[in-house]
């Protein structure tokens, strides 16, 4: 009787051995999905994936691909965050919309500085994927902006519709479109993480008011659209913050209002006219290394209105340093900045109220602002 309860036990647990074994070929035998799969319906887009599906189907249609090339061997110019896709031949490449039924397109300066500086061409790969040839109609290094015209035949791709950045909220929604790393037509979204930073541009200038967002901004981006959520312009984005020079998530646009006040100068005599008095400011670091909260005149340019109002710079001699602006237009000055901003309010041919500081005494200077582009010297 034993031997019969051990055999049958025995039995029962090769059998079970077997099942456990066997059961992955059993299960593989009998489910197996040999044919293609049933699509689940899925239903309805969530309403903000709606939104930005159909954001990115209106817009991108007029977003850019740009290719810049130096007519010499060299590297091309670049920002100072050095963001832009780059060959070895004085290559360039990033991304621009289209400004206006002409066949104008925007992009940023440094995109295109080295081709325009060297004689080279800039072409330009629309989202249909047919190539242009396009010229250079202006450039602004002061505002990091240029304007390109689409050369060729064929239609001209619409326009991107013009937003504010006067009314701009921080935490609103941001769509950013370009050509990270030369992937076309890419889309990002974040939301507005700060108005109103300043940003290095050429000509020894600072932007002022500049938009941050979160939006994914990455080399070839610069140039393109930021868009809120109606699909509208409000900045062009130009530089991106990062020691690994990929997106960290701090990247910069150029305000909408800003652009709509240059493109057109730049359409209409290739250049814009930069509002100021002629004076080369020290730099800030060293100011405040000093407990300077201002602007230090270092060179005042001859027969500028910095200079028929009697400003004065540093003594290169002694050193001594001459003027300090401390306020322009009623208005406190801490840095270039603040400067400039109060210059572009004012515009070309006004007289400014500057407060400057000289042997530790304030006093008020009236200047009327010029084109800077033919005062320096």
């Amino acid at each position: 009787m034993p031997d019969r309860f051990a055999r049958i036990a025995v039995t029962a647990a090769l059998v079970l051995m077997a099942l456990y074994v066997g059961q992955p070929y059993v299960t593989a035998l009998l489910f197996s999905a040999e044919t293609p799969r049933a699509i689940t319906a899925r239903g309805e887009l969530a309403p903000a994936e709606s939104s930005t599906a159909a954001l990115f189907e209106r817009a991108s249609p007029s977003v850019v691909h740009v290719f810049a090339q130096a007519a010499t061997q060299g590297r091309a110019l670049m920002s100072p965050d050095s963001e832009e896709g780059e060959g070895g031949n004085g290559s360039q490449t990033g991304t621009g919309f289209v400004w206006d039924g002409a066949g104008h397109v925007v992009t940023n300066n440094h995109v295109v500085a080295a081709a325009a500086q060297r004689g080279g061409s800039v072409s330009v790969r629309l989202s249909s994927g047919e190539v242009r040839p396009a010229t250079i109609v202006g450039t602004a290094p002061s505002y990091d902006l240029a304007v390109l015209r689409l050369g060729g035949t064929g239609a001209v791709p619409p326009p991107l519709a013009i937003g504010t950045s006067t009314d701009l909220k921080v935490g609103q929604a941001a769509f950013a479109i370009g050509n990270p790393f030369g992937l076309d037509h890419t889309l990002t979204t974040g939301v507005i993480s700060a108005l109103r930073r300043r940003l290095p541009t050429g000509e020894g200038r600072e932007l002022s008011g500049v938009i941050q967002t979160d939006a994914a901004i990455n080399p070839g981006n610069s140039g393109g659209p930021l868009l809120d959520s109606a699909g509208r312009l409000i900045g062009v984005n130009t530089a991106i913050y990062s020691p690994s020079g990929a997106s960290a998530g701090i990247g910069f646009a150029i305000p909408a209002d800003v652009v709509n006040r240059v493109v057109p100068e730049l359409i209409r005599n290739g250049r814009t006219r930069n509002p100021g008095i002629g004076i080369i400011a020290g730099q800030e670091a060293t100011a405040a290394r000093l407990g300077i909260d201002g602007v230090v005149v270092l060179r005042v340019l001859r027969g500028s209105p910095a200079a028929e109002a009697g400003l004065r710079g540093v003594d290169l001699q002694t050193g001594t340093i001459g003027d300090v602006i401390v306020g322009a237009g009623g208005q406190p000055v801490h840095r270039l900045a603040d400067l400039t901003a109060a210059m572009e309010a004012a515009g070309i041919g006004k007289a400014i109220d500057l407060a400057v500081e000289r042997d530790g005494r304030i006093r008020k200077v009236r200047v009327t602002t010029a084109d800077v582009a033919e005062t320096r010297q």
